[in-house]
């Protein structure tokens, strides 16, 4: 009997390996049928929030995950912690996954801004709970005391690359393929790290389903790691063409990096943690076992 599965999918950069794993064909050879439900960031309007306590961490938008409507929702890990806190379903860390994604901070081409000391008290335009709030908020306390750092939620990476070009906001926490546009518009990129993300499944799924999805992703990885240029129109396709058309060639290419997935340390769990709740993210009550239930992906 074949398994279905059913993902959500937010930025597809974090994604990609699952996408090429269905264009290649790899779920069906595993016997798994997957499909694909998006957020729906552009739903959720502009808030321009200073409060992350206003924000749900699952977003302002429906929360395909948590309706039931997908069983598995990959995101960076400081979210998915907050989220196996939050979640009335259930939902439970499973594994690291894939993709290492890349957040950066830019400012405009006019901007007096040239480097991260400079946005002490500049709003940061970010969306709470996500990897461009928490990576914002660690790239800036190594040059900014905290009380000087300023996020503000605006919503989804397109929402917050128009408030910026708009000049509502004075920077913009931004991830592939908005990087790439921003820089071929001749914005100025202030900071960027990379950072690793985890998937959060439902308690429907079984550890045999998902060891199947993850041999089909491990080998998506290893196609990506190849050559990641066949599969960028995915990326491109984010980006509508009045904003900014793109090619493949347009991409660094060492700003895309996917791994294979493995389990979640608990010593990463707690370093996380940790700093989660020295910033008020989430509250002091939680441990590993409460959050964490890793699969073993050779099942």
């Amino acid at each position: 009997m074949t398994k279905q599965i059913t993902m959500e999918l937010l930025s597809l950069v974090f994604s990609l390996p699952q996408l090429v794993a269905k264009d290649e064909g790899y779920y069906e050879e595993e016997g798994v049928k997957v499909s694909f439900v998006p957020k729906g960031y552009a739903d959720a309007g502009l808030s321009y929030l200073d409060d992350h306590e206003l924000v749900s961490s699952f977003g302002t938008t429906k929360s395909n995950f948590e309706s039931g409507e997908a069983d598995l929702y990959r995101a960076c890990e400081w979210g998915q912690i907050r989220r196996a806190d939050d979640t009335a379903v259930g939902g439970r860390v499973v594994s690291k996954r894939a993709a290492v994604g890349s957040q950066a901070i830019l400012v405009r081409p006019d901007s007096p801004h040239v480097h991260p000391s400079d946005l002490a008290g500049a709003g940061v335009a970010v969306n709470y709970h996500h990897g461009s709030h928490y990576l914002a908020l660690q790239s800036l306390e190594g040059f900014l005391p905290r009380e000087e750092i300023k996020v503000v939620h605006v919503g989804g990476p397109q929402q917050r690359f128009e408030a910026l070009r708009d000049g509502r906001v004075e920077a913009a926490a931004l991830m592939e393929p908005w990087i790439t546009v921003a820089e071929k518009q001749g914005f100025k990129l202030l900071s960027e790290a990379f950072y690793v993300g985890s998937e959060i499944a439902g308690p429907e799924v079984d550890p045999e389903t998902y060891a199947a999805v993850n041999r089909a992703v491990v080998r998506a990885v290893h196609k990506l790691n190849e050559d990641p240029r066949p599969y960028l129109h995915h990326l491109i396709g984010e980006v509508p063409a009045q904003i900014q058309e793109l090619t493949p060639e347009d991409f660094p290419l060492g700003r895309l990096r996917f791994v294979e997935p493995a389990p979640y340390p608990q010593d990463q769990f707690q370093r996380t943690y940790d700093w989660m709740v020295g910033w008020g993210l989430i509250k002091d009550d939680a441990a590993f076992e409460d959050l964490v239930t890793n699969f073993d992906a050779e099942v």
